[in-house]
C-alpha cells in the first residue's frame, strides 16, 4: 500500500516538530511537507499533493477556517483540524474539514502520546478515505411541513461519527417542535459535546442540550450524550428520562451507539425510531439489529451520501436497517412512521 502523504500545518514550530515527529514513526503515514501559516500550507498543496492536511485553527494572517472557506471550493482536501476547547472548530466542521482531535493540555508525556500516537494518526487515516465533496453543508430548508400529527410518546435515537456533525445538523434543523423525544450519539471529545448542544440549539427549532442524569425527553427536546459518558435511556414512573455514567469504551468508543441503541430497544422497544448515520467502524449496528428486533423502526444512510460509509453499512450488512436512503430524506422518513393517521 502506498503510505500516505500528510502536510502538517501549525504556527507553533515545537508542536509542528511533535506532530511531524510522531507522525513519521508510523510506516503507513509519510510527512510530505509542514507549514507555519495559510499562505505557505498554499503553496506545499500545489507542491506537493497531500492526501491529507492537520491544519491549526489559530494562525496569523490567516486563521484555519478562513483558510478553508477559500481552499475546500478550489481545491477539496480531507482536513483533520487541530484544535484547544474552542467552539470554533465546529465552523471548521461546517467549513469542510473531516474530523478534529483535542490539542493536549499541559505537559502529560502519557497523554501527549496517546493523542499523537493513537488519536490523531487514526483520524488521519480515516479522512483519507473520505469523500470530501460530501463535506460541504447543504443550507437546512427548514422544519418539514405537514399537517399530519404525530405519535408522541415514541423515542428518536440517533447515532453518527466521523462526518455526523453535519449530518446530525441536517437531521435535526428540519425538526419541528412536535417532534418526539430525541436522543443522540456523536462521537466526539468531552467539552466539545456541550458546544455542539448549544450551537444546535441556537440553530434548530427544538430545544437542544448536552444530556445529564434525569433528564426528561419530550417532544421538541433533543438530548445529546456527554463526550465522555455512557448515555442510557430509562423509564422512571412512565416518563423516559436518560442516564449517563462514566464508564468502559463499548464498541471501541464512549459515548457508544450501541449502549444507547440498546437500552432503547429494551426501554421503548415497539415506541422507537433508530437512525445510523454517518462513520468509521461497527459501533451501533448490533445496537440498532436488538432495536429493529423489538419491533421499532430503522433507518440507515445510504452509501451516496455517507462521508463515511462505515457503520451504516455494517447495520445494513447484518439486517439492522428496514429503510435506507439519502441523508435529505431522513428526516421526512421519520416523520413519515410517526404519523397518526
Amino acid at each position: 500500500m502506498r503510505r500516505i502523504k500528510v502536510l502538517v500545518v501549525d504556527d507553533s514550530a515545537m508542536f509542528r516538530s511533535l506532530l511531524v515527529q510522531s507522525l513519521k514513526a508510523d510506516p503507513l503515514l509519510e510527512v510530505v511537507a509542514q507549514a507555519g501559516d495559510a499562505y505557505a500550507a498554499r503553496d506545499a498543496i500545489i507542491e506537493y499533493r497531500p492526501d491529507v492536511m492537520t491544519l491549526d485553527v489559530e494562525m496569523p494572517r490567516m486563521d484555519g477556517i478562513q483558510f478553508l472557506r477559500k481552499l475546500m471550493p478550489q481545491y477539496p482536501l480531507p482536513v483533520v483540524v487541530i484544535s484547544a476547547l474552542d467552539a470554533r472548530v465546529f465552523d471548521a466542521m461546517e467549513a469542510g474539514a473531516v474530523d478534529f482531535v483535542c490539542k493536549p493540555t499541559g505537559v502529560n508525556p502519557a497523554k501527549m502520546d496517546e493523542f499523537l500516537r493513537k488519536e490523531l494518526g487514526t483520524k488521519i487515516k480515516i479522512a483519507s478515505t473520505v469523500k470530501v465533496g460530501k463535506m460541504k453543508r447543504v443550507e437546512a430548508a427548514g422544519p418539514v411541513n405537514s399537517l399530519s400529527g404525530v405519535k408522541k410518546d415514541m423515542v428518536i435515537a440517533i447515532g453518527a461519527s466521523t462526518g455526523g456533525t453535519e449530518a446530525i445538523f441536517d437531521v435535526v434543523s428540519k425538526f419541528r417542535k412536535d417532534i418526539p423525544g430525541v436522543v443522540v450519539v456523536q462521537h466526539m471529545p468531552p467539552g466539545f459535546t456541550e458546544m455542539y448542544a448549544n450551537r444546535l440549539n441556537n440553530q434548530c427549532q427544538v430545544a437542544v442540550k448536552e444530556a445529564a442524569t434525569g433528564d426528561r425527553l419530550y417532544p421538541g427536546r433533543v438530548l445529546i450524550a456527554p463526550g465522555d459518558k455512557q448515555m442510557r435511556l430509562i423509564k422512571v414512573n412512565g416518563v423516559y428520562q436518560v442516564e449517563c455514567k462514566h464508564g468502559e469504551k463499548v464498541s471501541g468508543h464512549c459515548p457508544s451507539v450501541d449502549v444507547l441503541f440498546s437500552s432503547v430497544a429494551k426501554t421503548a422497544k415497539k415506541d422507537a425510531v433508530g437512525v445510523i448515520l454517518t462513520g468509521m467502524g461497527g459501533d451501533g449496528a448490533k445496537g440498532l439489529l436488538q432495536m429493529r428486533e423489538a419491533g421499532a423502526i430503522t433507518i440507515g444512510q445510504n452509501e451516496a451520501s455517507c462521508v463515511v460509509y462505515g457503520m451504516p453499512k455494517v447495520a445494513y450488512d447484518i439486517g439492522a436497517v428496514q429503510h435506507q436512503m439519502e441523508l435529505s430524506n431522513i428526516t421526512n422518513k421519520i416523520y413519515s412512521v410517526l404519523k397518526t393517521n
